[in-house]
């Protein structure tokens, strides 16, 4: 009867620990997951920093650089690429209200001035526009102000900015994009044939 007592009582203080082990694994798991998500989050945050301000070598595939936003926008058959591309991303009112601002400063006419800058206003700038750019509120209102009397550099400031927004963000990503490279591959062996 003795023994039968201490094997009760050892499966007992066995079971007691068993919980403590299970219980202090969970406690380390859980601080694992923890420790992994912050490393996680660190390594993303690290890569979003990498990829909007890309670093020289990690802009380089050759010995040429990659072309600028400057660049990509005039030349044609790069621009109708980088504009599927943003297509692509459900992203391309920035591209287009950009061209849209190009086109507007070929404008002669007053009466052409002023239609072309409401219906720039109505598409772009206004909160409820359909393709609504990213602009603060001053540039909103400086642009709403400027609309009974259009100027030609009326939409410059929202312009310069969507510009920057592009070279920082949208340039890199479609400059890493399978749509760049591949138009790069048949630009170089165009240039060879």
């Amino acid at each position: 009867m003795p023994k039968l007592l201490f094997s009760k009582i050892r499966f007992y203080e066995i079971k007691d620990l068993m919980q403590n082990v299970r219980r202090s694994r969970r406690i380390d798991i859980v601080h694992n997951q923890k420790r992994h998500k912050k490393d996680i989050q660190h390594l993303m945050a690290q890569k979003i920093k990498d990829e909007t301000y890309p670093s020289k070598l990690s802009w380089q595939t050759d010995d040429k650089p990659h072309p600028t936003l400057e660049k990509l926008l005039r030349d044609k058959k790069y621009l109708a690429a980088f504009r599927a591309f943003l297509q692509s991303e459900f992203s391309e009112e920035n591209i287009e209200f950009w061209l849209a601002c190009e086109d507007f400063k070929l404008t002669a006419s007053p009466d052409e001035l002023r239609w072309k800058a409401e219906e720039i206003y109505q598409e772009f700038i206004q909160p409820t526009a359909c393709r609504e750019i990213n602009v603060d509120h001053h540039i909103r209102e400086k642009i709403k102000k400027s609309l009974g009397e259009p100027s030609l550099s009326c939409f410059d400031e929202a312009q310069k900015h969507v510009y920057l927004l592009m070279e920082r963000d949208s340039c890199p990503r479609f400059l890493h994009s399978d749509a760049y490279l591949s138009l790069k591959h048949k630009s170089r062996t165009l240039w060879y044939i």
